[in-house]
């Protein structure tokens, strides 16, 4: 099993997962709680604690708060929701007295989560937080490596349902694209999202632990 990370006791932690759940739908927020669980689990797979970049409580903020975009705040924004989520993270931080250079990493790794072949060199947070929230969809980050099973995923799953999560967030994104067409520019995962739909194309999200 992955064990959970010490940090989640702390009274910020706690805050910060009460503003996450009162922001985003419930498959949202277990799917951001289990990205965090992903994440820290492969700093300890890639030795990554030893880092000189390794800072645990920006790895929390960023991998909790990657998907606040997809909230109801997020959906009144006219960017991407990427960036609408960062942005917002960064305020909550701001409001809780986070020193803006670790509010400053954690928007980077935020907005550049769904940028594949860039967030994974922006950094060490950047690349954790990406890798983190592509395990939850069963893509590792080192083919061949499987950094987690299927029992270990089950539970996971377990601890922090589902709750279609594929589904959920593929609803959160086109909808909020239709609604503001600026959220889904050129290149980004919204806008291939709506084009696949109008398409009639099937989803490529990957299903490896069902929806």
């Amino acid at each position: 099993m992955i064990t959970t990370p010490p940090l989640l006791a702390e009274p910020f932690a706690r805050t910060t997962l009460d503003f996450l759940r009162a922001s985003v739908s419930p498959a949202v927020a277990n799917h951001s709680i289990r990205a965090y669980f992903y994440a820290e689990h492969l700093a300890d797979r890639w030795n990554a604690r030893q880092h000189e970049e390794y800072d645990p409580r920006a790895l929390f903020f960023a991998a909790i708060l990657h998907d606040l975009g997809l909230g109801d705040a997020g959906a009144r924004r006219p960017d991407r929701f990427e960036v609408a989520g960062a942005d917002l993270a960064t305020e909550h931080l701001r409001d809780h007295g986070v020193d803006a250079a670790t509010a400053d990493r954690v928007w980077e790794a935020i907005a550049l989560h769904t940028s594949t072949g860039i967030a994974e060199r922006r950094g060490l947070l950047c690349r954790l937080v990406a890798a983190g929230t592509a395990l939850d969809f069963g893509v590792d980050p080192d083919p061949g490596a499987e950094h987690v099973t299927d029992e270990v995923a089950a539970d996971l799953h377990a601890r922090h349902p589902r709750l279609n999560t594929s589904s959920a967030l593929h609803a959160a994104i086109v909808g909020q694209a239709r609604a503001v067409p600026t959220k889904a520019p050129v290149g980004s995962v919204a806008r291939y999202l709506v084009k696949t739909d109008d398409l009639g194309a099937p989803s490529d999200i990957p299903m490896r632990w069902g929806d």
